[in-house]
């Protein structure tokens, strides 16, 4: 007996580039949804996961401690709990999110929404990036946007972030499909 997986949608990427026709270059329909455009890679979900598994642990110790000890140090280890499930699943939503509506740039602690018609240019750049978003630095590529007339985002993605690293093709697909979103907005055609 066969079942069909539950799926994950805050995991995936709502691409569509297996299935799209090849005449399409977004073959997005509901383009006033905020979508990623790539999947989210192993470092990213195995970081997660492994937060995760602390909770886990965490409630577990919660409840002993509930059993065995004070109420308030149950609390303490519960709200530590959910500070880590909460920091679990931002770290998930982390990245770039795009619709007809801008580009908005997730981060751990801050969101940044640009719209459109805001966007000087988004091209990629040969320059020296974060290696997993520590502070060394290696040779690599970076996803940028150009804000008219603001000071520039930080980096948007780069191939050695936590969705991209050992994943050049992933990388190189992502930036086109940001680029293409741009170029299609930023002058839409009128039928």
């Amino acid at each position: 007996m066969s079942e069909d997986p539950v799926p994950l949608h805050f995991l995936t990427a709502d691409d569509g580039l297996d299935t799209a026709p090849s005449d399409t270059p977004l073959p997005y329909e509901e383009r006033e949804r905020w979508r990623r455009p790539y999947r989210p890679g192993p470092w990213r979900v195995g970081g997660a996961a492994l937060l995760l598994l602390l909770a886990s642990y965490m409630l577990m110790s919660t409840l002993i401690i509930a059993m065995a000890g004070t109420l308030v140090e149950a609390l303490v280890c519960l709200a530590g709990a959910a500070l880590v499930i909460a920091y679990a699943l931002r770290l998930l939503r982390a990245g770039v999110w795009v619709s007809s509506r801008g580009i908005r740039q997730v981060g751990l602690f801050t969101t940044t929404t640009l719209a459109w018609q805001d966007v000087a240019a988004v091209r990629t750049a040969q320059q020296p990036v974060k290696w997993l978003g520590t502070p060394r630095t290696v040779q690599g590529q970076a996803l940028l946007v150009e804000p008219r007339g603001r000071e520039a985002l930080r980096t948007v993605f780069t191939d050695h972030n936590a969705d991209f690293l050992a994943r050049p093709d992933a990388f190189d697909r992502a930036a086109d499909v940001l680029e293409a979103w741009a170029a299609e907005h930023r002058h839409p055609q009128h039928p």
